[in-house]
């Protein structure tokens, strides 16, 4: 990895709206930074960290060929809808009670997130309810 790669990489990721970034840095990050350690060791790691971050900003935590997949299995599960008053968007927080949280299949490597329908938008949040990625 050269640090072209890198400057661009970054140059990209702070061009991107702040909801979008806040989709896929982790997990970009966590992916980067294996792949970086698994290619360079601890200093691989680092960048790839860095990298995956960066890049993964555009994909969200679902990656971009999961998200259709995963709007057609919430569809098939049929949950029910929480309607709710707020701006269905990335940031907002969720009540405690009255909405109803489902896991992610493990197949979309989403750890740590779970989902739920609002306004009839399926929708992933972490464990604190606030939604990290709205799937449209």
């Amino acid at each position: 990895m050269n640090i072209k790669t890198l400057l661009a990489a970054s140059a990209i990721a702070l061009s991107l709206p702040l909801a979008a970034q806040a989709q896929g840095l982790v997990r970009g990050a966590e992916r980067g930074a294996q792949d970086g350690a698994d290619a360079a060791g601890p200093l691989g790691a680092i960048v790839g960290g860095a990298v995956g971050a960066a890049t993964g900003t555009v994909g969200g935590i679902l990656g971009v060929d999961d998200r259709p997949r995963f709007r057609q299995y919430v569809t098939r599960e049929r949950h029910s809808s929480y309607a709710y008053d707020g701006d269905v968007r990335v940031g907002a927080t969720l009540p405690g009670s009255g909405v109803t949280y489902y896991d992610v299949p493990s197949e979309y490597n989403a750890r740590g997130a779970r989902y739920t329908i609002v306004n009839d938008r399926p929708v992933l949040v972490d464990r604190s309810r606030r939604i990290v990625e709205v799937i449209d």
